[in-house]
């Protein structure tokens, strides 16, 4: 029963990683995206200037206002709504994710002189190299790297193949040979 258990917590701990780690793969673009924004540019010099608490409570305010999103989402699912509970999710970790890398990459220095901060942090990372280090994890990882190969493969040839058809198109041979 206890390896049963330690199984399922593996799993389950494997699968947020993954889930976590797709909607990243969307997220940081965004959010490097968000930083290079010129517009936003004297907001994030204010948040950089922020003492550490402050930093940390500003830090905290996209995980409490967005994280009730995942139950919603559930309900939705639960309620027969299945792609509309699956795109609140989505979209509200996606946002979520987006906003708290983008703050900690402006707070860390701050957040980093909250002792316990740093300490929870430093546990984070150990965690998460394990876990990304386990058997399971690079398993999955290599299994998302071949399927995005195989979408860009799929994406290149396409966009290829229409650059030949309307190179044939343009060239008049376009009409299966015969020259109308």
């Amino acid at each position: 029963m206890k390896r049963l258990l330690k199984v399922l917590g593996y799993g389950l701990v494997t699968i947020y990683f993954v889930a976590d780690l797709l909607f990243a793969s969307v997220a940081r673009p965004l959010s490097a995206w968000l930083g290079r924004l010129g517009l936003l540019q004297p907001l994030y010099a204010w948040i950089a200037r922020l003492r550490p608490y402050p930093a940390l409570a500003l830090f905290s305010v996209p995980v409490v206002i967005l994280e009730p999103i995942k139950p919603v989402g559930a309900f939705l699912v639960a309620a027969g709504h299945v792609a509309e509970g699956v795109l609140t999710i989505a979209a509200g970790e996606i946002l979520k994710i987006t906003l708290v890398e983008r703050l900690f990459h402006l707070t860390r220095d701050r957040l980093m002189q909250i002792p316990a901060f740093a300490f929870l942090y430093r546990q984070w990372m150990r965690f998460h190299e394990w876990v990304t280090a386990s058997e399971i994890w690079c398993w999955c990882r290599d299994r998302i790297a071949q399927v995005k190969s195989l979408f860009r493969r799929a994406a290149a040839s396409t966009a290829t193949g229409r650059r030949l058809g309307i190179a044939v198109a343009s060239n008049g041979h376009g009409n299966g040979g015969h020259q109308g």
